[in-house]
């Protein structure tokens, strides 16, 4: 196939990037019209505060507050950023863990996937497809989740996702309608409660220093293993690529698209997609897998990749459930009788704190399983020794570890 044909190929897989992201971008144009629409209806009759100066108010009065809960210092160069949509795309490419020198295609992928730039993405897969079939679904995964994620932590800095926090109170007080100012006090109460369980959210995570670091090695040896997968595969021939499509029943594509052919079977037989699916979350404690010996033939390198990945992803899969878990616990405990908090889960959720309370979580209930032995060490303890995937689901095994 020629450079043009191939460059044409990627075209079009930029356009399947761009249409799978099609809802959350069509969700952002909707919130950024909802927003000017509540704006101009709203006007002078009420006026929510601005972000950032609720923000720093609760920073610098939470600080102690989670301190003390966590029996853990907060650092003291902790910085507070307030991104709109563009930086915070490109933001979240950041927090995709990979080396040196794939976490230089990884930014310039999310700069160019932020920009809405189709012909720098059809030219980074062009440059590096192996790179750009791993991060791509990175890209997909983390930007999907723009407009319900709050807050991020990353190097000493707190982000706040000013476009969805400084656009949600107002839609949510337009959406409930006249008057206005009757309203106001419990949409503006749950808007200072979100911000106040992002900020302690984030506080959490600035603070977990080790599990951060096991976490992201882990992503990136994860991350690593998934490239040398993608090598192998776009180094196959058509004739073994179309016997494995077939095979592994994949959805048939024209021989004239041989990159969406290796693309399809790549997305198949990702670990993260083939093992969990096959076998199912219990994979995340499994010591040893097994192939199909049919596809082992065709890919004999498979199974030592399958091997090589368990580890790492099972260090990964437990200290992201570790951080994520911690911060759950110390919120519903820091928060459990703040109005703010409660105005938050009713105005924002559709909820209230009972219910709240008792939502499932790994992480969670690990936590408050080690917690009501232990005390507050609990959080010095899991940052220093991260539990494994074996201890997350039975926490007494942590606790004998620990004694």
């Amino acid at each position: 196939m020629d450079i043009l044909n191939k460059l044409g190929e990627f075209q079009e897989f930029t356009e399947a990037l761009f249409a799978q992201l099609s809802v959350e971008i069509d969700e952002e144009k909707e919130i950024i019209k909802l927003a000017s629409r509540a704006n101009d209806d709203l006007g002078q009759k009420v006026e929510f505060k601005n972000l950032e100066d609720i923000a720093v108010d609760i920073f610098s009065n939470y600080k102690e507050k989670v301190a003390e809960f966590l029996g853990i210092t907060i650092p003291e160069n902790i910085e507070l950023k307030f991104p709109e949509l563009t930086d915070l795309k490109i933001l979240k490419g950041k927090k995709v863990f990979a080396d040196k020198k794939s976490q230089e295609f990884v930014t310039e992928l999310f700069n160019a996937v932020a920009k809405e730039n189709k012909t720098r993405i059809a030219e980074l897969m062009q440059e590096d497809t192996a790179k750009y079939l791993v991060y791509s679904t990175y890209a997909i995964q983390y930007i999907s989740k723009i407009t319900t994620t709050y807050g991020d932590y990353l190097d000493s800095i707190v982000y706040l996702n000013k476009f969805i926090l400084s656009r949600y109170p107002k839609i949510i007080l337009h959406k409930q309608g006249e008057p206005y100012e009757l309203k106001f006090d419990s949409v503006n109460s749950g808007y200072i409660g979100a911000v106040k369980m992002t900020v302690i959210e984030e506080l959490i995570h600035a603070v977990q220093e080790n599990l951060q670091q096991v976490n992201k090695n882990a992503a990136m040896e994860v991350n690593k293993i998934n490239e040398e997968l993608a090598s192998i595969i776009l180094s196959l021939d058509t004739e073994t690529i179309n016997k494995l499509s077939e095979y592994c029943q994949l959805q048939s594509v024209p021989d004239d698209f041989p990159f969406a052919k290796k693309a399809n079977l790549f997305f198949f037989l990702n670990p993260d997609h083939f093992l969990i699916e096959q076998i199912g979350p219990d994979v995340m404690t499994f010591t040893h897998v097994e192939i199909d010996p049919k596809i082992g033939e065709s890919i004999p390198q498979l199974l030592d990749i399958y091997k090589k990945w368990l580890v790492p992803i099972q260090q990964h899969h437990a200290a992201f459930t570790a951080m994520e878990g911690m911060a759950a616990f110390a919120i519903e405990n820091i928060l459990k009788e703040d109005k703010d908090f409660q105005n938050y889960l009713g105005t924002f959720m559709g909820t209230d704190f009972s219910a709240y309370q008792v939502r499932k979580s790994i992480g969670k209930d690990f936590t408050k399983a080690v917690y009501e032995k232990l005390g507050t060490i609990t959080f010095k303890k899991m940052i220093e020794i991260p539990p494994n995937t074996k201890e997350l689901k039975d926490p007494q095994l942590y606790i004998k570890k620990l004694s």
